[in-house]
């Protein structure tokens, strides 16, 4: 499993402006907080050929509130922590295990859009003409950023890194 790396999550913060996480902390939260991954399901069609299910088999996933809004929602929020999804072709019982184990900065901007830049790997699942990929579900691993709209549009680009296409592991 890949653990965290700070290097790229510095650089981030310099490139989004974030200011350094013992001042915002002391302004914006107490630290690391527990930030657990709910099962799910996808329906056939939606991202796969079949339906899909995905469950966390392990979750340390770990966040950190580093500006927030006037109004006191967050507004850049890191991610990091080991993060195993089992992704199940629920049609035919085959599974793969996917380390999503990346690292994030996330900026939630007005209207709901919002802006990764992001570090390893992490799950990514695109519906049909709602991003720059193919429909599907994919681990991007690597340096990269992903623009999300306020209508779910997700716009991923890589830096350095690869794509991962996790429909075609279970088919």
């Amino acid at each position: 499993m890949r653990r965290t790396v700070l290097a790229p999550l510095a650089l981030a913060a310099v490139l989004l402006g974030v200011q350094p996480v013992s001042v915002a902390s002391a302004r914006a939260g107490t630290g690391w907080e527990p930030a657990p991954s709910a099962p799910w399901d996808v329906s056939a069609g939606l991202r796969c050929d079949f339906p899909v299910h995905g469950e966390p088999v392990i979750d340390e996933v770990m966040k950190r509130v580093l500006d927030t809004s006037p109004d006191g929602t967050a507004k850049r929020v890191a991610y990091k922590g080991d993060l195993i999804v089992r992704i199940t072709n629920t049609e035919t019982g085959a599974f793969y295990d996917a380390d999503a184990s990346g690292s994030a900065i996330v900026e939630h901007r007005t209207g709901g859009s919002q802006f990764w830049a992001a570090h390893g790997p992490v799950l990514v699942g695109i519906g049909e003409g709602k991003g720059n990929l193919p429909r599907g579900l994919y681990i991007i691993d690597g340096v990269y950023t992903m623009d999300i709209s306020s209508v779910g549009y997700k716009a991923v680009n890589l830096v350095h890194g690869t794509k991962d296409s996790l429909c075609a592991r279970i088919d």
